[in-house]
């Protein structure tokens, strides 16, 4: 006698995720903040500007753009996938606008002059984007290996940068770049007040929409995912996408603040970006992890630099630190789960 298999449901696919509803905030997620509450107190000892509300901004206006790359990394590690290429992203897509925007010449940085100046924004959204589109495609049609081929990707786009600049940075940003950048909402940087809007949108989506849970399914298990319904490469290659496009915005974010592209912008920060979401409990085999831990992780980076630099210790040795933060939150998240990273 033969069994009739039934198609796979709507509550199939809700029962796919690790739970009914993915909690926003665990318990867990405040681990690091006895270690900012240290690291501030730490701070205060070595300098008494530490605990200044200018100090403060500061910190948290840094803080910012690698949020955003941090947001982006988080949510595609969270559905089991990588992206190095965000680093190139922060810096290639202010530069593409630019290039499509700024005169042909006057200026020190001769454009292409394609589009108004008011357009400046939503192209370096679209490059963003378009990033991310290819890196999905690399991953879920051709196969390719996620580390290999955004890691390439990090580098031809880190070439094309160098390329069009001719390793120059480039200055007279468009008005539009230099307002998020630079002004202030309620006596705070309307960069920190965007990004604190975007965790929590970011937060409320995986724990209450649908499409947001079936991220922990697809990292998790996502051929379990694929039985339950989930179409798991689309939101895959949707959540690259973002990524992207929250890398563009870090770049808009970076580029007003600074008043300019410079010709090294993101270099290195993939690393601070997997240290602060490993150390913010993001797991790196997927489907584990929320979006205040990750935030909490950037927080604790962005305190250990700026205590480091006020205590007086050169700033060459913030890489150094970076990678002993990781291999350090790598050895702890592996006793702490009892489970063994390949």
């Amino acid at each position: 006698m033969t069994q009739t298999v039934q198609p796979p449901t709507a509550g199939a696919a809700e029962r796919a995720t690790p739970r009914s509803r993915v909690r926003t905030i665990r318990w867990s997620d405040f681990s690091l903040v006895p270690v900012i509450l240290v690291l501030m107190v730490i701070g205060f000892i070595v300098s008494p500007v530490f605990l200044t509300a200018d100090n403060l901004i500061s910190v948290v206006q840094q803080s910012s753009e690698l949020s955003l790359l941090v947001l982006g990394q988080a949510l595609i590690l969270i559905c089991g996938r990588m992206d190095l290429s965000l680093e190139s992203t922060i810096g290639i897509a202010p530069v593409v606008a630019m290039w499509l925007v700024l005169p042909t010449e006057g200026g020190r940085f001769a454009g292409l002059d394609l589009l108004p100046v008011w357009l400046a924004i939503p192209a370096c959204l679209l490059v963003g984007v378009v990033i991310g589109l290819v890196n999905g495609f690399l991953m879920l049609k051709l196969r390719v290996n996620g580390f290999i081929a955004t890691l390439g990707m990090l580098t031809m786009l880190r070439g094309l940068h160098i390329g069009i600049t001719e390793g120059k940075s480039i200055t007279g940003v468009p008005e539009s770049f230099r307002y998020l950048g630079k002004t202030d909402w309620l006596g705070v940087p309307a960069a920190v007040w965007i990004c604190l809007a975007l965790f929590a949108l970011g937060g409320a989506a995986l724990a209450w929409l649908r499409h947001g849970r079936a991220l922990y399914a697809i990292g998790g298990n996502p051929e379990a995912a694929r039985a339950a319904g989930i179409r798991v490469d689309r939101v895959t290659w949707i959540v690259l996408a973002v990524g992207g496009l929250l890398a563009a915005f870090a770049g808009i974010l970076y580029t007003g603040h600074y008043g300019s592209v410079a010709a090294t912008q993101g270099n290195g920060w993939i690393f601070q970006v997997f240290a602060a979401a490993v150390i913010g409990g993001i797991g790196l085999k997927g489907g584990r992890g929320t979006l205040f831990g990750a935030l909490t992780g950037v927080l604790t980076l962005q305190l250990v630099v700026n205590v480091m630099t006020l205590g007086g210790v050169p700033a060459l040795w913030n890489q150094f630190l970076n990678g002993a933060i990781i291999i350090l939150a790598l050895v702890i998240s592996r006793f702490a789960s009892g489970e063994k990273q390949d």
